[in-house]
């Protein structure tokens, strides 16, 4: 194991939420049982001080003050629920670790322990999610899907109070919080494909010169924490979204998995299969898969969004004039 760099505290800039909280307290005491003294420092952002729409926010609403604030050393690492990063790196940042991944599957909380074939024509669905609006209308099951934002408490209060007859919500985020019992029905990738990283975390902390402290915490941290076929993952599936260039109103889902496979000699070996869906204007829904190297991981996320674009993945919605950097995460 690295030894741990010689510093009084390490201090995790976090979003103040309690699902960020929980998975920061993860990191921390993951960090804390190598040796480490580690502080939790709450930097609230744009996205927890607004109640707007996360598509009216603007780019990086739950992750800039936390990257300001690393790159202003009034923390040292930073950890983000990773779909909330823009596609394009921070300069003055580096991503040092992707943990374990936890499930990245959807979650329906829904009423009286229904699962979503259960519920009625009519059921009204709480997502604030385009690209679950997306899945869920392409189901043909005749729901009703109802725009929602706010917290795991709030989503759920919908209801618990009637409000609502179901919300679809990160399974991961439920797990965090020790809350997954409440979800009435993991849904599978073949019925809606998750945000690109959704369930993983990244770390980030400052880049500095070979030798200097931070560069010597870079190195520690990737060495503690970081796991690679969750990099691998993430990273083919963020490609997917860079080379789209999407918006963040463009429905666009994504998951690679590490799998086993036979080479040409017929040796068992480890690679990544990637999955995509995208939505388009006229309501359909386009579906690309792709097998490759895990070394290529960026290559094959990039060349399965230029099937999609053959496809007719222009028409997305948000993706008009192609702005660089749109993607917003969609928060809790």
């Amino acid at each position: 194991m690295t030894a741990p760099v010689d510093r009084a505290t390490l201090r995790i800039g976090t979003r103040p939420s309690a699902l960020a909280m929980a998975q920061s307290g993860q990191i921390a005491d993951r960090l804390r049982a190598a040796g480490y003294t580690v502080e939790l420092v709450p930097v609230s952002t744009a996205g927890d001080r607004s109640g707007a729409p996360v598509a009216e926010l603007g780019v990086g609403v739950f992750v800039s003050a936390v990257r300001d604030a690393v790159a202003a050393g009034e923390v040292d690492i930073a950890v983000h629920s990773y779909k909330d990063l823009p596609t394009a790196p921070d300069p003055r940042l580096l991503l040092v670790a992707v943990p374990g991944r936890e499930d990245p599957r959807d979650a329906l909380v829904a009423r009286d322990g229904k699962v979503l074939g259960e519920l009625s024509a009519g059921s009204r669905i709480g997502t604030g999610s385009p690209r679950r609006t997306a899945q869920l209308e392409a189901l043909g099951l005749g729901l009703e899907v109802v725009p929602i934002r706010g917290n795991v408490d709030t989503r759920i209060g919908k209801v618990r109070s009637g409000e609502l007859d179901g919300v679809v919500v990160a399974a991961a985020g439920l797990l965090r919080l020790g809350r997954i019992d409440e979800a009435t029905e993991l849904l599978e990738p073949v019925q809606m494909l998750p945000a690109p990283a959704q369930g993983a975390l990244a770390l980030e902390c400052r880049a500095g010169r070979p030798g200097s402290t931070e560069h010597e915490l870079a190195l520690a941290l990737t060495a503690l924490l970081d796991d690679p076929a969750a990099r691998a993952a993430v990273t083919a599936e963020r490609a997917v979204l860079a080379t789209l260039e999407a918006g963040c109103s463009a429905p666009i889902g994504a998951l690679a998995d590490v799998v086993e496979d036979l080479d040409d000699a017929g040796r068992v070996v480890d690679r990544l299969s990637l999955r995509a869906v995208a939505g388009t204007t006229d309501g359909a829904l386009l579906r690309a898969s792709v097998t490759g190297e895990i070394d290529d991981a960026e290559k094959l996320g990039a060349a399965l969004a230029a099937e999609l674009l053959d496809m007719g993945a222009d028409t997305l919605p948000g993706t008009a004039g192609r702005q660089e950097n749109r993607w917003i995460g969609s928060s809790e």
